[in-house]
């Protein structure tokens, strides 16, 4: 990375910082960093954040049930990404059917990933430098997005940083490698709900189903 394109990852952090996010340096949570949160670099989700943001969010649920959401969220199971996206955002939006026992008897209920009505219940996170590693059939491929924003240990957006002093590296750069990281390492965006590309300068938002005309 050049000395201007950290610029602006720096900036995007301090950014961040001020909205009440906490920021941390990828490798630093990685398996073999500093506070590990990762068990490899195959493991997207900081499962840790979210079994605790799921117990905090729902305390009316027991363990059981709790547990079972997460498993859901960690074995989405679809044949593409598009299925998987898809099936993440149902849950996001309107919470994970759970069974569990009470009083003798199976129950239905509902866990929720996000706290809605109060912010302050989940946990936000910035993560600069976040490698990722997928499995292909040439063998395995590793990709270090720039920024990549979770929310209850839950990686909901990823954004991608290009240096406006370079004629070469112009906004439409930072596109194309996000369009290289959906093929390269789906699973990061199996719980993706928002895509940024930045020059610092100009900023455009999509999603991972968006082209350029959408961006």
């Amino acid at each position: 990375m050049n000395f201007n394109e950290s610029i602006v990852e720096e900036t995007t952090l301090a950014w961040f910082e001020d909205l009440g996010y906490q920021t941390i340096f990828g490798p630093k949570i990685a398996f073999d960093g500093e506070r590990p949160e990762r068990g490899d670099y195959q493991e997207t989700l900081l499962l840790g954040r979210l079994q605790d943001a799921i117990a905090r969010i729902n305390p009316q649920l027991p363990a059981q049930a709790q547990e079972e959401a997460v498993r859901q969220i960690t074995r989405l199971g679809k044949p593409s990404l598009l299925l998987n996206n898809h099936a993440f955002h149902y849950m996001l939006v309107n919470g994970i059917e759970v069974e569990y026992k009470e009083d003798g008897r199976m129950v239905n209920g509902r866990a929720y990933v996000l706290d809605f009505e109060n912010e302050d219940n989940n946990d936000w996170l910035v993560v600069n430098q976040y490698t990722v590693e997928a499995s292909h059939q040439n063998g395995k491929v590793n990709r270090r997005p720039d920024v990549v924003v979770f929310v209850n240990g839950l990686p909901l957006a990823v954004i991608e940083l290009k240096n406006a002093a370079d004629e070469k590296a112009t906004i439409w750069s930072a596109f194309n490698q996000l369009q290289t990281y959906k093929n390269d390492i789906p699973v990061l965006f199996h719980t993706n709900e928002l895509l940024i590309i930045s020059d610092g300068l100009n900023a455009r938002i999509g999603s991972i189903t968006s082209n350029k005309e959408w961006f």
